[in-house]
């Protein structure tokens, strides 16, 4: 499964305006609940922050992936975001992140929310990638971006 091919213009989200942590999960929860694969926006956002109370998913350079998984949905689903302004997101390198990925699994689909978090991680480590996120004016542009990129770096 290919980030792609489930992440859509709709769930992505270039302008997050929250200033804490706290604020832009809940609006990638906001934003991936206009999906018709969530069956309980609250319980995918109570599945999110108990992941997050676990470990933080600041990641490092500038970039966080929450996740978590739920069988409140019908489907694995995405959404992107760029924050407006950098979060204190208690990253493991603390340093603020802007770049965020939230990724919902169901609880029995183990295998394919595993993979995706990895291919997440792999592309958002490049430091060319990230760059090239924060400069980009459109949820279609994130699309494209990530589909190149990911034809480029993994086996498809």
């Amino acid at each position: 499964m290919k980030i792609s091919d489930i992440l859509t213009e709709d769930l992505v989200n270039i302008h997050l305006n929250g200033s804490t942590k706290e604020a832009v999960i809940n609006e990638m929860v906001d934003l991936v609940s206009n999906s018709n694969k969530v069956l309980d926006k609250e319980k995918v956002r109570v599945a999110i922050f108990e992941r997050e109370k676990i470990m933080t998913t600041g990641v490092g350079n500038g970039f966080a992936i929450p996740h978590g998984k739920t069988d409140a949905i019908t489907d694995i689903i995405a959404a992107f975001g760029i924050s407006d302004n950098p979060i204190d997101y208690q990253a493991l390198d603390e340093k603020p992140v802007r770049l965020l990925f939230l990724l919902v699994g169901k609880e029995n689909m183990v295998g394919p929310h595993i993979k995706l978090l990895s291919r997440i991680s792999r592309l958002m480590n490049k430091e060319d990638f990230r760059q090239k996120l924060l400069n980009l004016r459109s949820a279609a542009e994130v699309i494209e971006i990530i589909k190149i990129e990911e034809a480029v770096y993994f086996d498809i």
